[in-house]
């Protein structure tokens, strides 16, 4: 809902797991994928490093309820483009998305 509030946002998929991620970020051709550490099947980590090979131009910015040097470091070595923990207000991701997208 935060996402489709926003007028220059338009969301245009939503996986429940990476490997649906994946598979969307590859029809979808989406500028940014918002992506959880922790998901079914293949997790954020994991589906970055799958994702910056198959669409290297989408921007991931990683998501994740731990706010740790070692999740952070993981989600850079993925290729994630920038790293926001769940914890930050609303406008923190909202500023972080667009610096990604004027990349």
């Amino acid at each position: 809902m935060l996402l489709t509030a926003e007028p220059d946002f338009q969301v245009v998929g939503e996986a429940s797991d990476g490997e649906v991620a994946l598979s969307l970020a590859r029809t979808l051709n989406p500028d940014v994928v918002l992506m959880d550490v922790e998901m079914p099947r293949a997790d954020g980590i994991a589906t970055t490093q799958a994702l910056r090979t198959a669409c290297p131009h989408v921007a991931v910015i990683m998501l994740s309820i731990h706010d740790d040097a070692h999740t952070r470091e993981r989600a850079e070595h993925a290729g994630a483009a920038a790293f926001v923990p769940k914890s930050m207000p609303a406008k923190v991701l909202l500023a972080t998305i667009r610096q990604a997208v004027a990349r």
